[in-house]
């Protein structure tokens, strides 16, 4: 098993959206991203090639923890600022999707040559954290199935 430990604040890829160019008349598929996408994906391909040049050659797993910095509203105000609210979600059950986290780490490591293409990843485990006492980011355990 290979760990690997991104640091940042998890973003989700965005969407695709398909247009046909009135010129060519073809039908054109492009990802919506963002800056943001484009920072938490190369944290990810930073975190893989610190220390790592091993290529996947064969089925992997995947098993990935997003830590998500918890939203101002959770905590307390005045003397209480530091603390969490009783009334708080325990887990960050909203927004960012979990699967599009997750194709935004899968994306980022195929681009950083992990493995060949990320249809190699035939098993997934992912969950979703608040970053209680930690850096947000992402703590990613890869390995064979």
């Amino acid at each position: 098993m290979t760990e690997i430990r991104a640091y940042g604040t998890p973003v989700p890829q965005g969407s695709k959206r398909a247009y046909v160019n009135k010129g060519t008349g073809r039908a054109n598929v492009v990802e919506n991203d963002s800056a943001r996408v484009r920072s938490w994906r190369q944290a990810v391909i930073d975190a893989w090639h610190d220390g790592r040049d091993v290529l996947h050659l064969g089925p992997v797993s995947v098993d990935v923890t997003f830590y998500l910095p918890r939203p101002k509203g959770h905590y307390g105000t005045g003397r209480n600022a530091g603390i969490v609210r009783a009334s708080a979600p325990s887990f960050p059950a909203a927004m960012p999707d979990l699967d599009k986290l997750l194709r935004a780490v899968l994306d980022a490591l195929t681009d950083a040559g992990c493995w060949k293409d990320d249809g190699q990843v035939v098993a997934v485990s992912a969950a979703k954290r608040w970053a209680d006492g930690q850096v947000p980011g992402a703590l990613i355990w890869i390995g064979e199935p």
